[in-house]
Formats: C-alpha cells, sequence, structure tokens
C-alpha cells in the first residue's frame, strides 16, 4: 500500500503519499516540513484522483528513502534539504549563527560546519555547476563564504514558503522558493509578458548575488537572471507571490533615489557587496520585461536575449 506522508522526510521526483484518505504525488522534490501538509501546498503536491488510484502507481509504493551521504564537490546529493538539514547530519547550525556572514564565525566553528556538512549542502542543491564559474579563482575560503550565503538564502526562503503555504504571511506580498518550471502562476505576480505569455518576477543566486529577474514555462529552466550583461537560466529560484492589490508600479527615470520615490519599493535582491537591488519593469522589443534597478545602476537592467538590456525610462514595483 502507498506510504502515509510524513515530516522530515525528503520525497523526490515520482513519489507518491497518502493523506488523510487521498494520494498525491509529488511535483516539487523538496524535504517535508509538519506545516507543508500536500492539501496546503499545491506546487509541491498533485491530488490524484480517486478513481486514478489503481495499478499505474504501484511502483511508487515501496519507495523508501536513501541513507544520508555526504555531498561530493561537483554533484548534488538527492538525499539532502535545499539548505541541507538532513538527518544524519553531524552539526547543526543555529538561527544566531544564520544572521551573520562566515567571516564572523570563529575558525574552530567554521571547521565543524565545513566537515560535519553543514556548509556546501545549501550550495550543491542548486547544481552541479554553481561554483564552476571561478572556482578556480577562488580560496577554499571564498568559496565556503559563499557557500553559507547560499545556504542561508536558501534556509530563508524554505521557511518563507511554508509560511507562505501555511497562510502565515506578513505582508502583501513575499518570495517562494520554486524548482524548475513549477511556478504557481495563480499566486504569482505577473512582473511582464511577451507573445501572450506572462512573466513572473523571479530572483535567484547567481556569483555571490541575489538578481532579480523573469520566470516562465516556456524558459529553459524556468528562472532568467541577468548579471554581467548575460541571461543566466536557473532550475532553483524564489518567485514574488501573493495579493497584487497591495503593489503598484511606479514610473521612473535613471538612477533611483529612494526619498524621491512615491512608495516603498518592495524587497527585491542585492548586490555581492550588498546594496540592495529592487524590482524593475521595462518596454524592450515588444515586450514587458521584468528586471532590476538599484542606486549603484544608471537605469534599469533587464534579461532579454541572452542579453541585459538598458533603460533609463522603467519602472518600479512598491507597496500600495
Amino acid at each position: 500500500m502507498t506510504q502515509g506522508w510524513e515530516p522530515g522526510t525528503w520525497y523526490d521526483h515520482g513519489a507518491v503519499v497518502e493523506y488523510e484518505g487521498h494520494k498525491y504525488k509529488i511535483i516539487q522534490p523538496h524535504n517535508s516540513q509538519s506545516d507543508w501538509t500536500p492539501p496546503v501546498t499545491p506546487a509541491l503536491w498533485g491530488r490524484i484522483p480517486d478513481d486514478e488510484c489503481g495499478e499505474q502507481h504501484h511502483e511508487h509504493h515501496e519507495q523508501r528513502q536513501e541513507p544520508y551521504q555526504v555531498p561530493q564537490p561537483g554533484g548534488y546529493n538527492p538525499g539532502q534539504s535545499t539548505s541541507g538539514e538532513k538527518h544524519g547530519q553531524t552539526v547543526t547550525v543555529h538561527e544566531e549563527e544564520r544572521k551573520h556572514g562566515w567571516d564572523a564565525l570563529s575558525d574552530e566553528r567554521k571547521k565543524q560546519i565545513e566537515v560535519g556538512g553543514g556548509l556546501l549542502a545549501g550550495a550543491l542543491a542548486l547544481g552541479a555547476g554553481v561554483f564552476a564559474w571561478s572556482e578556480h579563482k577562488k580560496s577554499e575560503e571564498e568559496k565556503n563564504r559563499h557557500a553559507w550565503d547560499i545556504q542561508n538564502w536558501l534556509h530563508e526562503s524554505e521557511k518563507r514558503t511554508a509560511d507562505f503555504w501555511a497562510g502565515r504571511i506578513a505582508g502583501p506580498v513575499t518570495w517562494i522558493l520554486v524548482e524548475g518550471k513549477n511556478i504557481p502562476e495563480q499566486q504569482a505576480i505577473i512582473g511582464g509578458e511577451e507573445h501572450g505569455q506572462p512573466h513572473y518576477i523571479c530572483r535567484g543566486w547567481h556569483e555571490g548575488s541575489l538578481q532579480i529577474g523573469k520566470a516562465c514555462s516556456i524558459f529553459q529552466k524556468g528562472g532568467v537572471v541577468g548579471y554581467a550583461h548575460k541571461e543566466h537560466h536557473l532550475a532553483k529560484y524564489e518567485v514574488l507571490v501573493g495579493d497584487k492589490r497591495g503593489v503598484r508600479w511606479v514610473d521612473f527615470h535613471g538612477r533611483i533615489e529612494l526619498d524621491k520615490l512615491p512608495g516603498r519599493p518592495v524587497e527585491g535582491g542585492r548586490e555581492g557587496d550588498g546594496t540592495p537591488l529592487f524590482i524593475a519593469q521595462a518596454v524592450h522589443g515588444g515586450a514587458v520585461v521584468p528586471g532590476k534597478c538599484g542606486p549603484k545602476l544608471p537605469g534599469a537592467f533587464v534579461p532579454y536575449a541572452n542579453d541585459e538590456k538598458e533603460h533609463k525610462d522603467f519602472r518600479i514595483l512598491c507597496y500600495a
């Protein structure tokens, strides 16, 4: 018979569970939590109609969770949660530690986290090539610093995602974690469109920064951000979701000056040095494209046609 859904369990592609008398099939692989039950997380689980729960799902009934393996550089171990919190991990990263940068930890604590499997798991969750862009140029300490930042971003994103699907959201909009093309279109905020296809607002980790871009099922991996005048496709990213009535687009020109905005901008991303990035929208090539703007940028930059397009006239997303 089908196994019952349980919290604290990794569910990968093909998983089928039973919960409160109904069967659900995985949409987005994840590590389950007590408040991420299948009925309240439609972006993670799809309910199987009762009349379809026959023998075709038999191959999933005996699914067993694989034992934890220490992740190896260059690959992603699917038997771990995205933030590295997995049964068998020998070190616990405390919430207070996550609030500080890697450099704030003592050398002894850094070693404990690194050896205990509490560091690279989050980075490896983004894909085997997440560090390939500059691994040969960076010191081990720099790699660890970036891995720490990525893991903490994923950890906070998982919490936001759980809170959102459980109905706990402090403001009108928030960011939730998405994998691949499983975008929760009913909840996602539309940031643009092209050829009749809505483009949702996304952000994702790239080269030590949290960049803002666009997401749509027609894109190669689901999410696209711009960085260094190139488009970068992401399979794991965040999408802005919530009540569209709580936000509005404000016209702007040139470099962002917060004291000149007629409203408070929605939280966006950040550059590698911590400089904030805000959500922008510009018209390019007949399309409306979501992207980024910030105090160090001369205007808005939107990812388009394998490039980043700069616009002096654009709109910025603010709270209503």
